[in-house]
């Protein structure tokens, strides 16, 4: 694992060299930008009406995300018991992992009746945002960038967070909105449920109160995508612009300061980031859906 992830970062570091080598247009360069390597492009365009379903850099992290996902997922969770009922480290892993889910995250936010329903999804959540973040940071040939070799043309590699991407929060953010309100209403039936929205105030106040209630609930959603889009964007962001200061300064005595730099907020953000803001949006998800179940608690 360790020799993996030096090579990862080794690849990493020299990805701007690639890119702006293959960004070269005649005998002028393109200027270093860090925001073209959020542009998801456009690889195969499909439009319906108003609707853009076309497949792009962002779907493919996703698509990639889940296989990788559920091949983790089957690949600890199916581990079986050496001799003599010896735990390996595959089972290790494995039982860590739901550990944590089950106690940190499930039981912490879902009241107990919930949680056989609802464990299932706050796993496979807090799982599939870690699978896609971790991604976000191994250079991939998923780039929009090309290189040729011998007169083919490949894609350069290229490091790409699909949750940097504001439309890939916000739905995954929008699923535990919309499981949030509807087993409220299961639960407690509608009017018992918007009910609870109201808290228990002098009527004067009601006016101002209630259309606050509303919005919280609202702002649950923007919270949500908005933490984990912001966290992974600029966290990329950071790293590509200390890289790029080597490129846009043409200085190599820059890169003394930038690769350290950069390198460690690599390793923050892999070691740090990445966990802990799956873990955040699968335990609110958890504690949204169970405020709904019982509002009173």
């Amino acid at each position: 694992m360790k020799r993996l992830s030096a090579l990862a970062l080794t690849l990493f570091l020299l990805l701007p060299q690639v890119a702006l080598a293959s960004s070269a247009t005649g005998a002028e360069e393109e200027k270093f930008n860090p925001e073209q390597d959020f542009d998801p492009g456009e690889w195969i365009p499909i439009h319906l009406g108003p609707l853009d379903l076309s497949i792009n850099k962002t779907v493919a992290y996703l698509i990639l995300g889940t296989i990788v996902t559920i091949a983790l997922g089957l690949f600890l969770m199916r581990a079986r018991i050496g001799p003599k009922n010896e735990v390996g480290r595959r089972q290790a892993v494995g039982e860590i992992v739901y550990d944590i889910a089950q106690t940190q995250v499930a039981e912490q936010g879902l009241p107990h009746k919930a949680i056989a329903r609802w464990f299932p999804y706050v796993t496979s959540l807090m799982l599939f945002i870690w699978v896609i973040n971790m991604l976000g940071f191994i250079p991939l040939p998923l780039s929009n960038e090309k290189f040729e070799i011998f007169g083919v043309e490949l894609p350069t590699l290229a490091i790409y967070a699909a949750t940097s991407s504001i439309s890939v929060t916000l739905a995954l953010a929008l699923m535990t909105w919309i499981f949030t309100h509807i087993e409220g209403i299961r639960y407690n039936g509608a009017r018992k449920y918007f009910r609870s929205w109201i808290p228990d105030v002098p009527k004067a106040i009601l006016p101002l109160i209630v259309p606050l209630e509303i919005l919280g609930q609202f702002m649950r959603l923007i919270s949500l995508s908005v933490r984990l889009y912001a966290n992974m964007l600029a966290g990329h962001m950071l790293i590509l612009t200390f890289i790029g200061l080597i490129f846009v300064l043409e200085s190599l005595a820059v890169a003394v300061v930038a690769v350290p730099a950069a390198a460690a907020f690599y390793v923050f953000e892999v070691v740090i980031v990445v966990s802990i803001q799956a873990f955040i949006f699968a335990a609110l998800s958890a504690i949204y859906i169970g405020s709904a179940i019982e509002p009173g608690h």
